[in-house]
């Protein structure tokens, strides 16, 4: 069975978050099990250097937005998420595609979730509108 590439100059034609959504929901389950006892390979992949400047590289190029969506800025943290799932033989092999920013997109931890498993109840459906003074607790 072949498998469908999903890649960020196609994600960004795409005219509305919704659709974006749906272009990469994977409809996993939680808790089934990716890495395993290679886990450890995971981990210690998003903790390199090479992850880190790529991870840099997306949040700049899609200015924090989540799916690159402008006015859905992401407020907490950011989740880099590989639109393509990846393998220990990705890690392992140390393929080109891992760091690729065709391959990756900013999302929140709502968004990455429901991409993963379905579960859209807590994905923001409007922009946020932004105020003077809204990331500035003291001013309001």
């Amino acid at each position: 069975m072949s498998q469908t590439i999903r890649t960020y100059s196609e994600l960004i034609q795409i005219p509305t978050f919704e659709e974006r959504l749906k272009y990469l929901k994977l409809n996993g389950s939680v808790g089934k099990e990716t890495f395993g006892f290679e886990r450890y390979l995971n981990q210690m992949f998003y903790r390199s250097e090479y992850w880190k400047s790529a991870r840099r590289q997306v949040i700049q190029r899609d200015n924090a937005c989540d799916l690159a969506f402008d006015g859905f800025d992401i407020y907490g943290k950011i989740y880099i998420h590989h639109m393509n799932p990846i393998t220990v033989s990705d890690i392992v092999d140390a393929n080109d595609d891992l760091l690729n920013p065709e391959f990756l997109i900013c999302t929140s931890f709502e968004t990455h979730n429901a991409i993963h498993y379905g579960d859209i109840s807590n994905v923001s459906k409007v922009p946020i509108e932004r105020t003077k003074n809204d990331t500035c607790p003291w001013r309001r």
